[in-house]
């Protein structure tokens, strides 16, 4: 077996993936720890791990320049002649670049296409142990004697980027002598999404209970929602302690404003994720998806709600554009009381 020193490491996206991939970093710098480490992700992404300090170089892929530009960072990978090639996005893409990478090992993730399909098409669970996909990233690579240290996620952010973010926060005006609470309410699909007015409703009631000042994370696809959430919490409140931070700050200066917040309540989605790097207590809620397929809170404390049992789900690995049966109800059975129950006692008031 090689002994390697020449590593590359392919996981073009997506956000949530790239935050659950740091623990492998830190896992290979352990292991090996003169080696050249490198990594490939997609340019929207590479803020997230361009400042790790466990990688020697990161490659930044514009989808933008199409298959010319895969061609061109093929070239540049083949100069550096990695001895080992971890490949835990197995895309068309990735598989495309190892072929050509002529490396002495590849590895590949085990994605358990078998037990996801069953799951999803059949319900019936064969997944067994629920197992984190931080974990799942580091199987290909135990054989090598790598190992997971169970420190979780992490998200290195340079100075300069939590300067900007404590300058937004600190441009809101923000109450620090409460709690603070921050709201993701967001998700690449639909029925990872709890119902906004939901999340609004639970704003408004946390504001009313006591000196609790909210946050709210978003990108710029999110801002019309959050807008509304955050006007709605407004009207509803009574009060000022609403703070809409979606689409103003970058993934990094996210990370760093979440620092602020006691508690966060996300759908399962990226944010969820970055919040779980940050350290942060994560009430999670999860709808059309489940824990089994390893996309949970890591290495923080968390609550995820969900609704188990239910025959139809989970109805995609993913999540859909609309829910297939019509109802949604893996989401709207949670109640919003039920989630501040979950915040309330994080914070440690119970059930006030």
């Amino acid at each position: 077996m090689i002994t390697p020193q020449n590593i590359l490491v392919i996981r073009f996206s997506s956000l949530g993936d790239i935050v659950l991939a740091t623990p492998l970093l830190r896992a290979l710098r352990t292991r090996f720890p003169s080696a050249h480490i490198d990594f490939i992700v997609r340019k929207e992404y590479a803020e997230l791990i361009k400042y790790n300090p466990n990688l020697t170089k990161c490659y930044e892929f514009d989808t933008t320049a199409g298959f010319s530009g895969l061609q061109k960072l093929k070239k540049q990978l083949r100069t550096e002649r990695y001895d080992l090639v971890i490949d835990i996005h197995n895309s068309i893409r990735s598989r495309y670049l190892r072929i050509w990478l002529d490396a002495q090992e590849v590895v590949l993730i085990n994605k358990r296409m078998f037990a996801r399909i069953m799951f999803v098409k059949f319900k019936k669970n064969l997944y067994g142990d629920t197992v984190s996909v931080a974990d799942r990233y580091i199987e290909p690579v135990t054989k090598f004697g790598v190992q997971n240290d169970g420190a979780g996620l992490e998200l290195p952010i340079p100075d300069e980027i939590s300067a900007r973010a404590g300058e937004a926060i600190a441009l809101s005006k923000i109450n620090r002598s409460g709690s603070v609470i921050g709201l993701c309410p967001s998700a690449r699909h639909a029925t990872k999404c709890w119902p906004s007015e939901r999340f609004a409703e639970l704003g408004s009631s946390l504001i009313q209970a006591g000196e609790t000042t909210i946050l709210l994370f978003g990108g710029p696809s999110d801002v019309k929602k959050c807008s509304t959430i955050a006007q709605t919490i407004r009207t509803t409140s009574k009060a000022s302690s609403i703070i809409d931070l979606s689409g103003k700050l970058s993934l990094l200066e996210t990370a760093a404003a979440m620092k602020f917040c006691d508690v966060i309540v996300t759908n399962d989605s990226g944010l969820m994720h970055i919040a779980a790097a940050m350290k942060r207590k994560v009430v999670a809620l999860f709808g059309s998806t489940v824990r089994e397929f390893g996309f949970f809170p890591v290495g923080t404390e968390n609550i995820v709600i969900e609704r188990a049992g239910l025959y139809c789900r989970p109805c995609s690995h993913i999540g859909r554009s609309e829910c297939p049966e019509g109802h949604f109800r893996c989401m709207k059975e949670i109640r919003v009381d039920e989630v501040k129950q979950c915040v309330r006692r994080f914070l440690g008031t119970g059930n006030n």
